[in-house]
């Protein structure tokens, strides 16, 4: 789709296709704030703000901030999705995809995590 479309930035929505067990209530009620909070705050019109699947062009980074400028946490996957999205003269979709339920630990801190990127969303919106 990137080639075939000429996309320069594709991310994906896990919301598509929830396999069960793939998302616990909780991860699914941050990630909807969340989503719901980068609407508000950058006009851009993303499901899954939070997935970190995403696929892009060598040639975009050249359309955006510098890569070094990013957070370098876990607000990096959101933040890069705000440049493509919002840079003129890329051209980014939103597609869906599936998410099974995991099959090891998950690395998430799911409270301190989901407040660091919803600090990082407000700052980012006040610079």
């Amino acid at each position: 789709m990137l080639i075939d479309e000429d996309f320069d930035f594709i991310t994906t929505d896990r919301f598509a296709e929830l396999n069960k067990g793939s998302m616990s209530v909780k991860h699914y009620l941050g990630n909807f704030i969340l989503a719901i909070t980068l609407k508000i705050l950058f006009f851009i019109n993303l499901r899954d703000s939070q997935s970190g699947m995403w696929i892009f062009r060598k040639s975009a980074l050249d359309k955006i901030q510098s890569i070094e400028k990013f957070n370098d946490g876990m607000p990096f996957s959101e933040e890069l999705k705000i440049e493509m999205f919002k840079a003129k003269n890329v051209k980014a979709k939103e597609v869906p995809s599936a998410l099974y339920a995991r099959q090891g630990d998950a690395k998430l801190e799911s409270f301190s995590d989901g407040f660091k990127n919803l600090k990082f969303l407000l700052l980012k919106r006040i610079r």
